[in-house]
């Protein structure tokens, strides 16, 4: 047969009671399919032929069906995936006559060989076809790899490095630290990451004991304390300059009504002295009539008894 279609897996959503599923390419033995079931949380399990599903269809250019014995559960996820055996069985025999249907089932596994790799290269993480990667190797062992990540160096190629770890709690003296552990530094809340593997010693604060270059600062939370620290006595202080300023407002505002009430004052003293002048005038004018009225009545007085 030809072979005119690329695909080689078929994946189901399980709602607890089908059991059946179709798979649309051409196998040649039962072994040839992986069923493998996902569940809710991503944890997936291969199954295995007999005992948890059958086959049907082989050899059929259509395909069959996997039969599962209990159907996936809602919230699960089937996959059905052809991974045919990498080897070649056919032996040519000279001078035999031409075996053309074998030879072209042998054609077959060799196209469905590829599209089973194709498949895997189609999840794997790659570069586009515009970029380049001068050094796609790495040459540190399981040893020298463990714990840590894969990343890129400063060209741009593979690299292998450390980096983000496991959280160990509060640094303690005695404790075996691997390289990309976290720990706090319960002191000062400083947070560190060990770069070298080592059993601590000592006592905090860890920025004075003797395997401080073993660790690198992270998160520098005493820095941060400090400056809270500042910025809290900072704001104290407006805050007590604003007070002051607005005692000095009052003080000002007492002393402009103290101003205010003695101009009040002088006015008044004022107009009283204005006042008792005018009464002295007035006063003195009456005193001076009295007086002439008087010498007036003394002349007439004296004339008179002149008369006699």
């Amino acid at each position: 047969m030809t072979v005119s279609s690329s695909t080689s897996k078929v994946s189901y959503n399980g709602d607890g009671s089908t059991t059946v599923f179709a798979y649309t390419f051409k196998t040649f033995d039962e072994d040839d399919l992986t069923v493998i079931l996902r569940s809710s949380s991503g944890l997936e399990t291969t199954q295995t032929i007999s005992t948890n599903y059958s086959v049907s269809g082989v050899g059929n250019a259509a395909g069959g069906n996997v039969t599962m014995v209990t159907a996936p559960s809602t919230g699960e996820t089937l996959t059905i995936l052809r991974e045919q055996p990498l080897t070649q069985g056919l032996d040519l025999v000279p001078n035999d006559p031409f075996p053309a249907g074998t030879i072209e089932d042998t054609l077959d596994k060799l196209t469905f060989m590829v599209q089973q790799h194709q498949e895997a290269l189609d999840r794997s993480i790659k570069g586009s076809k515009t970029t380049t990667i001068s050094n796609p190797t790495f040459t540190e062992d399981a040893s020298q790899r463990a714990n840590k990540l894969f990343a890129f160096d400063a060209n741009g190629d593979i690299d292998i490095t450390q980096e983000i770890g496991t959280y160990q709690g509060n640094w303690a003296s005695g404790t075996t630290y691997g390289v990309r552990d976290w720990v706090k530094d319960a002191s000062n809340n400083n947070v560190y990451i060990c770069i070298t593997a080592h059993t601590s010693s000592g006592s905090t604060p860890v920025k004075s004991n003797a395997d401080v270059a073993k660790w690198v600062l992270v998160i520098d939370t005493e820095a941060a304390t400090d400056a809270q620290i500042a910025a809290e006595a900072a704001q104290a202080a407006a805050e007590a300059a604003q007070a002051l300023a607005e005692a000095a407002q009052g003080l000002s505002e007492t002393a402009q009504t103290a101003s205010e009430a003695a101009q009040s004052a002088a006015e008044t003293a004022q107009a009283g002295a204005e006042a008792a002048e005018t009464n002295a005038a007035s006063s003195a004018e009456d005193a001076a009539a009295s007086a002439a009225l008087a010498d007036a009545q003394t002349q007439a007085t004296i004339y008179s008894i002149a008369l006699g």
